[in-house]
């Protein structure tokens, strides 16, 4: 036994790292848990059902041996430990060593404070203080005047002085200040263990130390002690003003400035060693092994005292702190975690043992009745008051529009009146020991019932007829009954089926005309539309047809086994998957545009639902009461809320980017991060500081750059990408919280992504200049491939031409040379007048010279004379051939042609000369000459007999003139065109491009030297 109660001691000898606690109390501690250890339970007060409880013992990196907490305005809660400092964002707990980039002074903290500008304050066990802003780190100790010693706790004043309460002294922080001012014996305190420094509504400054509790009004200097005069130590401010403090072992007093008359005893109120209130005014007193919350006056039974202890979930024996967050979740630090404790929105019926699959019926004044196998009927409201009403236990309920409320079960049927007295009506033989389903009054008084495995009866006076003789009914279980407003009767099957009664008119609805929803489990006339809910879904029937109704984010909707749409409009299901709530507008606009996903909201376990709607019996699950409140009933619970004033949490949750990574490398997420060369993949992590419900918070992020639309990341925490393009981007990611409430500035990261080598402009840049090379090479290979291939077959066309010529000049030239000097010497031996010899003369000149031109061409030589060659060579060929019947035209500049060309042009216009000349029997020729700027034509008309189209293309056989022209005027690169008509003359006509026909004007384009090139080939081939 002594052993437990050291145990129990030691334990409580660990409060002495908190404010309420101090080291003369040890005596008394020990004492205490003996006290506190024979104390019998009944001494325990209830639970705390309003609120969710969570707590943390080491999961996710949660500390141990919680001592302070506080908030800084970005949202983060940081915990101080022995262990460490530690910030959490609801959901991940992470150790801080260092914070914005600056180390802590040290690991091993209990002191905490936010201050108002938004730093952050830090206390070290073994003293000193680190000062932490987004631009500002500083350390405070001794050097700094900080008092020696455990910094306990932090205060800030209204002026943002900031006060240390250390375990040697107070000292003060003065705004603008570098160093600390010592507070004590000339302001009228004991230097000694101080615990805690507390401004109150008024102005008035009060300190918890050793010795008791001081305090100034503002404006005074000095301090005077408050009564009780006894050692207290943890202070705290009701709502009213009213300061109470604790021994720091088991007892709490009301603190006053002065005496009462008479100075009696203190006495204490209430127990504890420690306590803090709320934003509504709830006293939360710390103790040993449980938190006990109480609502004002704080004392008696009004104070409605409830507990959270060990036994039911708390992370530790030792309670060592509270703190309300911006949200008004309630934390405590124990010694071995922490817990959270959080307003639900559903208020559970509180009851001894649970209950065993209740129904629920709304009763006058705002209250339900509640009926299950354990117990008899009773009567509840919303206050938690009960009343026993009858002995009996109902499978279905029913109230009619006169108020008459009806209970049945397996046996009989119970009407309650007006008066509040119930009848009891038996059941027919035949249908005793078969429960009760559903019920209905339709339009003429009739009441319709459905029993289980029996089938659907009307009562008509007293009597019951199966179908109410009907045929086509199903003969199977009748889960729901409605009645419309037209007073026809609805009833829900299951197999997925739904019967409309009119009077002596029957209508089935199942597949085929649109219903998707298994067993039919409610329904629920609305006005002139009838909602039905299932095993599947959820379905709306509009007078013509059903239409099935989807929720957003493709999210289930299963189970519906009650429905109710009150006055505001709203429609309240409770299913399978919680309770929905779908908002007035949404269910109009699911009435004028059905079809499309509809908003909706969800209540469930976190919401403080315990289990899910029944999916039998008792049927229907929720129940609406007079006074507008909503009852949810399950398999085990029943749940209320008002759908008037359900909390909301207007707090846009603040959003942070924690890190990117990029393979295994993890990077503080700063502006402007350039992430190294051949990053492609990222995993940007990101965060929401909302601590109420951080399962529900959800979040969108962008990568501009990249997303073209917002990517719905539902509650997910990071964002993936993958094999990104080097560029800048810009990352951005909001949240919504429980509510729906968007941070749309959220959080934004720009980040870089440089470019490989090959990824830059001046790696394409060297690519294309290399293509260009590679073009240009294979481009001068292809010409000096072109240039052998040309050179060869130009060798073998002069080895060819070399043995033409050799023969032409043996045989025909010779032959000619022959002629010519016969001629001549037969022509001096003629008696000839000198008007004829001069003729003659000049045709054996020009003789001449047609042979010396023939030994040119035989001899493969070019004559290059002036631009005027060609000219004066054709006109006057032409006047010796023709005579009178020539004439000549020449226009534009003289320009010289290309040799080859020049050569090719002579040989065309001679030929065309010669044929006008020996076969048109023409009275006129005309030779027209045109140097123009874009190229050069020659043209030979005569208006001799023409020659019949047969003949254009190849001549006469066996002769060459026609078609060499042909040839000629392609091998120069000309447009060959000969015209003929019989009777009408002959005209040949040749266009070369100035870029073939003059020097120099060659293209500069590369496929046309190309082509050139090409055209070469082929001549010679």
């Amino acid at each position: 036994m002594l052993l437990k109660y050291g145990k129990i001691a030691t334990r409580l000898i660990a409060l002495l790292t908190i404010p309420a606690i101090s080291l003369p109390h040890w005596l008394t501690l020990i004492a205490l848990a003996v006290v506190m250890q024979s104390q019998p339970a009944s001494a325990i007060t209830p639970a705390m059902g309003s609120y969710a409880h969570t707590a943390w013992n080491g999961q996710r990196g949660a500390p141990a041996d919680v001592l302070q907490f506080t908030q800084t305005q970005d949202g983060w809660l940081w915990i101080s430990s022995p262990n460490g400092l530690f910030r959490f964002d609801g959901v991940d707990f992470e150790r801080m060593d260092s914070v914005h980039g600056h180390r802590l002074h040290t690991t091993n903290t209990v002191g905490l404070l936010t201050t108002r500008d938004g730093r952050l304050w830090v206390g070290g066990r073994f003293g000193g203080i680190s000062m932490i802003a987004a631009d500002h780190f500083r350390v405070f100790n001794e050097d700094s005047g900080l008092p020696r010693g455990m910094v306990l706790t932090m205060s800030e004043g209204p002026d943002g002085s900031v006060w240390a309460a250390t375990s040697t002294g107070l000292g003060v922080l003065q705004p603008g200040a570098t160093h600390f001012r010592r507070v004590g014996k000339q302001e009228g305190l004991p230097e000694t263990l101080t615990q805690k420094v507390l401004f109150g509504r008024d102005g008035r400054q009060w300190v918890s130390l050793s010795g008791g509790i001081y305090f100034r009004d503002p404006g005074r200097a000095r301090f005077q002690r408050a009564w009780p005069y006894i050692d207290l130590m943890a202070i705290a401010e009701a709502p009213d003003g009213t300061l109470w403090a604790s021994d720091g072992i088991d007892k709490h007093y009301r603190v006053l400035t002065s005496a009462p008359p008479g100075n009696p005893a203190p006495h204490a109120e209430l127990g504890g060693n420690g306590a803090m209130f709320d934003r509504d005014g709830n006293m939360w007193i710390l103790k040993v092994n449980a938190v006990e919350r109480r609502r004002a006056p704080y004392v008696g039974k009004a104070a409605d005292a409830r507990e959270l202890t060990r036994e039911n979930g708390m992370s530790g024996a030792l309670v060592q702190s509270a703190f309300e967050d911006r949200e008004g979740n309630i934390w405590l630090g124990t010694s071995g975690g922490l817990d959270r404790l959080r307003r639900i929105r559903l208020s559970g019926v509180k009851v001894e043992t649970a209950f065993d699959h209740p129904g629920v019926v709304a009763d006058e004044g705002g209250g339900v009745l509640i009926g299950d196998w354990r117990r008899p009927l009773r009567r509840y409201d919303a206050s938690g008051r009960q009343e026993a009403l009858q002995p009996l236990r109902f499978t279905c309920a029913y109230r009619a529009a006169d108020g008459t409320l009806w209970l049945a079960n397996a046996s009989e049927r119970w009407r309650r009146d007006a008066s509040g007295a119930y009848e009891r009506i038996p059941h027919p033989k035949h249908l005793v020991g078969y429960a009760a389903q559903a019920m209905t009054i339709d339009g003429r008084g009739r009441m319709w019932v459905s029993v289980s495995r029996q089938g659907l009866f009307v009562i008509e006076d007293g009597v019951w007829r199966k179908h109410g003789s009907l045929t086509g009914i199903p003969d199977r279980l009748a889960l729901s009954l409605a009645t419309d407003r037209a007073g026809r009767v609805w009833a829900g099957f299951a197999e997925n089926q739904i019967a409309l009664i009119d009077g002596q008119r029957l209508q089935l609805f199942g597949a085929a005309e649109g219903l998707r929803l298994g067993n039919v489990l409610s329904l629920l006339a609305d006005g002139n539309q009838l909602w039905a809910g299932g095993v599947d879904s959820l379905a709306r029937y509009d007078g013509r047809r059903w239409h099935g109704v989807t929720l957003a984010g493709g999210q289930s909707l299963r189970g519906v086994s009650g429905m109710v749409r009150p006055r505001n409009g709203d429609l309240w299901l409770n299913g399978s998957d919680g309770i929905t709530r779908i908002a007035n507008d949404d269910v109009d606009r699911l009435t004028h545009a059905p079809g499309g996903a509809v908003s909706y909201e969800r209540f469930d376990a976190l919401d403080g639902l315990v289990g899910t709607a029944e999916q039998l019996r008792p049927l229907p699950s929720i129940t609406q009461g007079t006074d507008g409140r909503l009852w949810f009933a399950t398999a085990s619970d029943v749940a209320n809320i008002d759908p008037a004033t359900i909390a909301r949490n207007p707090l846009a949750p603040p959003v942070q980017i924690l890190s990117v990574r990029a393979g295994d490398v993890r990077y503080a997420p700063r502006h402007g991060l350039r992430l190294p060369v051949g990053r492609r993949d990222l995993r940007i992590a990101y965060t929401a500081l909302g601590l109420a419900i951080p399962e529900r918070l959800r979040f969108r992020y962008k990568l501009e750059g990249f997303d073209q639309y917002w990517q719905d990341a539902g509650i997910g925490r990071d964002a993936v990408y993958t094999n990104l393009p080097p560029g800048d981007y810009r990352f951005r990611v909001i949240a919504a919280n429980e509510d729906g409430v968007w941070n749309e500035t959220g959080a934004t990261l720009e980040l870089s992504l440089p470019p490989r080598f090959i990824e830059t402009r001046w790696f394409i840049l060297l690519i294309a200049l290399a293509a260009l090379v590679l073009i240009r090479a294979l481009y001068l290979l292809r010409v000096r491939r072109l240039t052998a291939r040309v050179q060869e077959r130009m060798q073998e066309r002069l080895a060819e031409r070399e043995r033409i010529a050799r023969g032409l000049h043996d045989t025909v030239l010779q032959s000619v040379q022959g002629l010519i000097m016969l001629f001549e010497r037969q022509v001096r031996n003629l008696p000839i007048s000198a008007a004829q010899r001069s003729e003659i003369e000049q045709t054996l000149d020009f003789a001449d010279e047609l042979l010396a031109e023939g030994r040119d061409c035989v001899s493969d030589l070019r004559h290059n004379g002036d631009s005027g060659d060609l000219d004066h060579a054709l006109c006057q060929y032409a006047s010796l051939l023709l005579q009178q019947k020539f004439t000549s035209r020449v226009s534009g500049a003289s320009r010289p042609l290309c040799p080859r060309v020049r050569q090719e042009v002579k040989a065309i216009a001679r030929e065309a000369l010669f044929n006008a000349a020996r076969h048109a029997d023409a009275k006129q020729v005309e030779l027209t000459i045109e140097y123009r700027p874009d190229g050069f034509m020659l043209q030979v008309r005569d208006d001799g007999c023409g020659m019949p189209a047969a003949l254009l293309d190849s001549g006469k056989p066996r002769h060459y003139g026609i078609v060499g022209m042909c040839e000629r005027a392609k091998a120069a690169g000309a447009s060959y065109m000969l015209d003929s008509t019989p009777g009408r003359g002959t005209v040949m006509r040749l266009d070369i491009p100035a870029e073939y026909a003059y020097p120099g004007r060659s293209s500069a384009a590369l496929f046309a030297r190309l082509r050139e090139l090409r055209r070469a080939a082929v001549d010679a081939a």
